[in-house]
C-alpha cells in the first residue's frame, strides 16, 4: 500500500534513475492523467470565470452545474467528420498535431510535484526524472513545439494558415528569449538549473540584514527576484499564444489562424497541446518563483505540511492559481496589434531583463565577495540604478510629435478645442489619372468621327 514517510525528503539528483520500472510506470501514467484531467479542468474553468466575469452563468448542462462539459466536448471532437484539404501535404499534415502535442507532455517530465515519498514500500521523488540541466529541458520541449505549429500553417496549404504559422514562429522565439533571460537570475541565486535543486534552494531565505534589522528573509524567488518573475508571467503569454497575445489565433484577420484547416482529433490535438503548455509554464512558474511543492505562509507552519502527500495539493494550487490568471488576462485585456507586440518584446523585455541580469549579479558578488548585506546592496547599487533608469525614462526625447505643433508646421488651421477635426474647405480632390485617361480617349475618339464624317461629308 502508499505509505506517508515520517518526515519531508527534498529530492536531489542522486535519488533518479534507481526507480524499478514499475514505478517508472506509475509515474509516467500518473503525469499523463494528471495533464489531462488539468486540461479538462482548464477548459471548464476558463469558460465558468469568463461567464463569471462577463455576469454570465456558463457551462450548466452537462454534468453536475456543467463539470463535465469539457468531457462532452471531447467526445464531440473525436466523432466529427476529418476533412482533408484538397491541397494538403498529407504527411505532414497528419504529423504535425503530434509534433505540437508530444513536446507538451514530454516538458512535464521535469516537473516536481512532491518530496520523497513511499510507494508500495519503494521510496521515489514525486517526479518522474531530473537532470543538471532539468530547466533547458522544459525550454526545448518549449522550442520543439514551435515545429508542429509552423508545419501545420504551411502543410494545410492555404494562405491564412500559413499567415498563423509564421507570425507564430516569430512570436514564440521573440518570447522565448525574453523567457530565457528571466530565469537566469534564478540559476544565479540557486546556483543549479535542476528543477529539483531550484525547489530546495527555496525552502529557507536565511537571516536577511538590512538597514540595522534582522528578520528571516523570504524564500520565495518571486519575492526576491520580481522584476524576473514580472518578464517571465508576461512572456509565457506570448509563448503559449494566449489573449491578448493570441496574434497566430487572431480571428479578426486569420479566420482562426495555423489550425483553419484542421477538424475533428487532429484539431483536438492542438487545443490539448495549448492547455497542456499553460499547465506546463504555470508549473514551472511554481517551481521556479513560488517554492515549488512547499506549502505557502501560513500553512508552512504546520509540521507535517510538506511531508507524505501533502504537498502535491499545494502544487496544484499554484498550477490552478496560474491558469487563473491566464482567463484573467483573457477576460480582461483586448488584442494588441502585431507590431506594438513585437516592439514590445524585443525593446521592452528583452533590455530590461538583461539590466536585472546585470544588477542580480553584481548584488551577488558584492554580498558573497564583500559581505555586503541586503540592506547595503539595495542602497549602493538598488536606488542609483533605480534612479538611472527612471531619469533615462523620464528624459528620453519622445518620438511621438505634438498633433498641435504638427498641424502648426505643415500648414494645418486650428481646430477648435472638442470639434471633430474637419479638413480644408477649399479642398479639391484630383481627379482619378485612369479616369482622365478614359475621357481623353474618349473625346479623342468623338473628334476623329466628327473629322470623318465631315470629310465623307
Amino acid at each position: 500500500m502508499i505509505s506517508h514517510p515520517i518526515a519531508a525528503a527534498s529530492p536531489t539528483l542522486a535519488d533518479f534513475g534507481t526507480d524499478v520500472w514499475w514505478i517508472i510506470l506509475i509515474k509516467v501514467i500518473g503525469i499523463f492523467a494528471l495533464l489531462v484531467v488539468l486540461t479538462l479542468f482548464a477548459i471548464l474553468f476558463e469558460r465558468k470565470v469568463v461567464g463569471r466575469m462577463q455576469q454570465r452563468i456558463g457551462p450548466n448542462r452537462v454534468g453536475p452545474g456543467g463539470a463535465l462539459q469539457s468531457l462532452a466536448d471531447g467526445l464531440k471532437l473525436a466523432f466529427k467528420e476529418d476533412i482533408m484539404p484538397a491541397l494538403a501535404d498529407k504527411p505532414i499534415y497528419f504529423l504535425a498535431p503530434v509534433i505540437a502535442t508530444v513536446p507538451a507532455f514530454l516538458a512535464f517530465s521535469v516537473i516536481p510535484i512532491g518530496p520523497v515519498v513511499s510507494i508500495f514500500g519503494e521510496r521515489t521523488p514525486l517526479q518522474l526524472t531530473d537532470l543538471p540541466v532539468g530547466v533547458l529541458i522544459v525550454l526545448a520541449c518549449s522550442a520543439m513545439g514551435v515545429y508542429g505549429i509552423v508545419l501545420a500553417g504551411w502543410a494545410s496549404g492555404s494562405t491564412y494558415p500559413l499567415l498563423g504559422s509564421l507570425r507564430s514562429a516569430a512570436q514564440m522565439i521573440s518570447y522565448e528569449i525574453a523567457m530565457g533571460l528571466s530565469i537566469v537570475a534564478v540559476f544565479l541565486y540557486a546556483g543549479t538549473m535542476s528543477t529539483s535543486g531550484i525547489v530546495a534552494a527555496q525552502e529557507s531565505g536565511g537571516e536577511v540584514s538590512a538597514f540595522g534589522l534582522t528578520f528571516d528573509g523570504p524564500g520565495w524567488y518571486a519575492v526576491v527576484l520580481p522584476v524576473s518573475f514580472i518578464i517571465y508571467c508576461i512572456a509565457v503569454v506570448g509563448e503559449t499564444n494566449r489573449a491578448p497575445f493570441d496574434l497566430p489565433e487572431a480571428e479578426s484577420e486569420l479566420v482562426g489562424g495555423f489550425h483553419t484547416e484542421y477538424s475533428s482529433l487532429k484539431f483536438a490535438l492542438f487545443f490539448l497541446a495549448e492547455y497542456i503548455n499553460m499547465v506546463t509554464v504555470s508549473a514551472l512558474a511554481a517551481t521556479m518563483f513560488l517554492g515549488g511543492w512547499r506549502a505557502p505562509w501560513p500553512i508552512s507552519i504546520w509540521d507535517g505540511a510538506n511531508s507524505g502527500w501533502w504537498p502535491m495539493l499545494w502544487f496544484v494550487g499554484k498550477v490552478i492559481l496560474g491558469l487563473f490568471a491566464f482567463v484573467w488576462l483573457r477576460g480582461t485585456l483586448p488584442r494588441m496589434r502585431y507590431d506594438q507586440f513585437m516592439r514590445f518584446g524585443w525593446k521592452v523585455l528583452v533590455p530590461v531583463a538583461l539590466l536585472w541580469i546585470l544588477v542580480v549579479a553584481t548584488m551577488r558578488v558584492l554580498s558573497r565577495e564583500y559581505d555586503f548585506s541586503a540592506g547595503d546592496v539595495a542602497l549602493y547599487v538598488g536606488i542609483p540604478v533605480f534612479v538611472l533608469v527612471m531619469a533615462a525614462v523620464w528624459l528620453w526625447p519622445s518620438k511621438v510629435p505634438d498633433p498641435v505643433e504638427r498641424d502648426r508646421q505643415e500648414g494645418v488651421p486650428p481646430t477648435t478645442p472638442g470639434a471633430f477635426p474637419t479638413p480644408p474647405l477649399d479642398l479639391v480632390v484630383p481627379p482619378s489619372p485612369e479616369l482622365v485617361k478614359k475621357n481623353t480617349v474618349k473625346r479623342e475618339a468623338v473628334g476623329a468621327g466628327k473629322r470623318s464624317g465631315g470629310t465623307r461629308a
